[in-house]
């Protein structure tokens, strides 16, 4: 049965609509992940001797068994945000005679081929050999790789435990504040207090069974929850929400575009996770003072100009990535009537660039810390509304993947993509080079004009640019479809 599960989701992954897209980005991320994986080999490697030579007089293993509670809760934390269920499309399934546990089974046992456990092994197991070519006890340290191997494990199924509440990354982060805070301002020595419990894994073979139960208990916690979710009634349940309206008549004045402005706005205030887009954007004005109060930083000028780009444009980048992901739910439905996609286009773009001129006007107090700012700032602002706005545009039309506005906006990754963090090179990468480039050469007055001629010259080019988008979504448009229907892509 599992070997038919896995047919099925190959399947499913050669007939996606976004196979063809999704296949060139994963070949460059595939380059990304062999660096990561020859970074961690050799840290783990070398970790033995750089122990050895910051901690003279302790044994390395010692020192690593300190410090592995922090790494049990902080790779906890990290995986509540990047690793989520395997799922599959079981309601097909479920009208089969195909037994429940063996869905089960074989989604849980999926997840411990995870990418993320693998990680973690290719760091502790080079540690391992090391240790074991510097002459400690091979069974042991054998043991104590197997534990690690559960603890791994155990972590797994944790995050899909406690993945299902907003409320246990609020636990496991505070856990982690209080507990470093603890130690580090020497309350309590932490570090002392589970050092012990962790070195035992390495001086008491027989202590494998603890972390072996463990993973063991968690995957039976995991396998009836699943058992008893798989049901063909389980999401017929009706929820019900107090109806809130709200006219916005003063949208009307902008004619056709006004009607997807309106739409635009009552998403962004009716949907938790836009809200939260306009909030963590609204926060971010303050970035500045991490870097404009700090004398170090004070001969980094290309920073300010990194710094300009991201606090006037943060709304570009968190909102305007997913554009038209967050239509997803009733795209196909617009696309399907007589609506002109120019003005729904241009909407988009008249909503980001009013969040990059509110941006810019929340930042000129830091004309306080120079007039030279003020003009990044502002050279950073045009060059937004003029080049990184119509750019952002043209690569929401590779977005294929769904975003389900009714999920919790904590820790929810979906519509996201490698396009999202491809996008980001040209994006703020190339303005700070060409900023760069103009300042080491000429002068900073030339790096800032740079920019902003750059912006006019878009702002000229807007009909132009707009026009070659539209024709680029309607080409994109059935691509685009397909890919939002699919609701676990």
């Amino acid at each position: 049965m599992f070997k038919r599960f896995i047919d099925l989701q190959w399947k499913a992954f050669f007939r996606s609509s976004s196979f063809g897209k999704s296949l060139a980005l994963k070949i460059i991320m595939i380059f990304f992940g062999i660096w990561m994986l020859v970074s961690l080999l050799s840290m783990g490697a070398g970790l033995y001797f750089i122990l050895r030579d910051v901690f003279p007089h302790e044994n390395p293993m010692w020192i690593l068994s300190k410090y592995l509670v922090y790494w049990v809760l902080i790779e906890l934390f990290f995986r509540y945000f990047m690793q989520k269920l395997p799922v599959m499309d079981v309601k097909p399934l479920l009208s089969m005679p195909i037994k429940k546990s063996s869905i089960s089974h074989y989604i849980l046992g999926r997840s411990g081929f995870s990418g993320y456990n693998i990680l973690a092994l290719c760091f502790f197991v080079p540690f391992a050999i090391v240790l074991m070519i510097k002459g400690y006890p091979s069974l042991n340290v054998v043991f104590w790789l197997v534990s690690i191997l559960f603890i791994v494990l155990c972590i797994n199924y944790v995050n899909f435990i406690v993945n299902k509440s907003d409320k246990a990354l609020i636990v496991i982060g505070g856990i982690i504040a209080v507990l470093y805070g603890l130690d580090y301002f020497q309350v309590i020595a932490v570090k002392d207090f589970f050092g012990p419990i962790f070195h035992g894994l390495y001086q008491y073979p027989i202590a494998v069974a603890v972390p072996i139960l463990l993973a063991i208990i968690t995957y039976w916690i995991n396998f009836r929850y699943l058992k008893n979710k798989l049901f063909l009634d389980a999401s017929l349940h009706i929820k019900t929400k107090v109806a809130k309206t709200s006219e916005l008549a003063w949208t009307r004045r902008f004619g056709d575009m006004g009607t997807f402005l309106q739409l635009d706005l009552k998403m962004i205030w009716r949907n938790k996770r836009t809200k939260v887009q306009v909030f963590i954007s609204l926060l971010f004005v303050f970035y500045g003072l991490i870097f404009y109060l700090q004398d170090i930083y004070a001969t980094m000028v290309p920073m300010f100009a990194f710094l300009g780009i991201f606090m006037t444009g943060i709304f570009v980048t968190n909102f305007g990535q997913f554009i038209p992901a967050w239509d997803s739910s009733y795209y196909s439905m617009m696309m399907s009537q007589n609506i002109p996609l120019r003005k729904y286009l241009e909407s988009k773009a008249s909503l980001i660039s009013v969040s990059v001129i509110t941006m810019f006007l929340l930042t000129i107090p830091y004309v306080y810390f120079g007039w030279d700012k003020l003009a990044i700032n502002f050279g950073s602002a045009l060059y937004n509304l003029g080049v990184n706005i119509p750019m952002i545009l043209y690569f929401g039309s590779y977005n294929k993947k769904r975003i389900d506005l009714e999920k919790s906006p904590v820790g929810n990754m979906q519509g996201s993509s490698a396009i999202q963090f491809l996008v980001i090179i040209p994006v703020l990468g190339l303005p700070i080079l060409i900023f760069s480039a103009f300042y080491y050469l000429i002068s900073l007055e030339a790096a800032v004009l740079a920019l902003s001629l750059l912006g006019i010259i878009g702002f000229a080019l807007k009909n132009k640019l707009l026009n070659t988008i539209t024709e680029q979504y309607r080409r994109k448009k059935y691509g685009m479809i397909a890919g939002f229907k699919e609701k676990n892509s």
